[in-house]
């Protein structure tokens, strides 16, 4: 006899807690009518805003914002000591026939200078020893995009390219970086 009346005030409090859940912001009934009756849809809430004035969204209230950069620059970063001693450690295993050491040294300055063409330009250098051409085509594209206006750097990117070029056997390409690095 106590079970039938536990679950009765089971049933008791777990409808109670339910028709306190059917309300809706208002206070009112969720429920709709069912039958003949019509009933009338709540007016959507009011809204203080004059219809004629445009909404606008701010995403930032910083008055003073700096525009945008541009993807190029017109100068590459200046190396660290750290990457400057990384790249001349590749350049030095480059030299003994070592590529593979050459590009972890290189990959470590790229780390540290990232937006540096002379380390892309390194890099492509090892990769080209390596025999991984396409690769190395990349890195001193980057490089070139990256050395700015810096007319040195510019000239010895466009004649590492032409140089990859070539060993790729895109004679018509490797003219035209030629020639781009003789008009500078």
């Amino acid at each position: 006899m106590n079970s039938v009346i536990t679950k009765r005030i089971g049933l008791l409090l777990l409808a109670g807690t339910l028709s306190a859940c059917a309300t809706g912001p208002d206070g009112g009934s969720i429920y709709v009518p069912v039958g003949g009756q019509e009933s009338q849809a709540p007016e959507p809430p009011r809204v203080d805003v004059e219809p004629d004035e445009p909404r606008v969204e701010r995403k930032s209230e910083q008055p003073d914002v700096e525009p945008r950069t541009p993807s190029y620059q017109n100068e590459g970063d200046a190396l660290s000591p750290a990457a400057q001693s990384l790249i001349g450690e590749g350049e030095r295993l480059l030299a003994d026939g070592n590529p593979q050491g050459a590009i972890s040294q290189l990959e470590r300055a790229q780390r540290i200078a990232p937006r540096s063409a002379k380390v892309y330009f390194a890099l492509a250098e090892a990769y080209m020893d390596l025999g991984q051409l396409g690769t190395a085509e990349q890195f001193s594209l980057k490089g070139l995009s990256l050395a700015g206006t810096n007319v040195s750097a510019q000239r010895s990117g466009w004649l590492l390219l032409a140089e990859i070029r070539q060993a790729r056997g895109n004679v018509a390409g490797a003219d035209q970086a030629r020639e781009r690095a003789a008009r500078l």
